[in-house]
């Protein structure tokens, strides 16, 4: 398994918004995304200049049906 970088909800939700992800709503500071094939919603934190822990960026990543080197390369 290889190390992802670490990356800010910001970064998370421009990169998801490259594999067809929109912004369905925005809920405090968590922007909830969709992607209307196959209905996946993914709910990331987006807090100021702070980091999305590995775990849940791993979460994020395996829901979206995506591998950590594709995820890498949209970035």
């Amino acid at each position: 398994m290889s190390k992802l970088p670490r990356v800010t909800g910001e970064q998370a939700v421009k990169a998801f918004a490259r594999v067809g992800f929109t912004v369905d709503r925005i809920k405090g500071a968590h922007y909830i995304l969709k992607r209307e094939a196959g209905g996946v919603r993914l709910t990331i934190p987006v807090h100021k200049a702070k980091t999305i822990g590995s775990g849940l960026l791993h979460s994020l990543i395996a829901a979206a049906g995506l591998t950590n080197e594709e995820f890498r390369e949209l970035l």
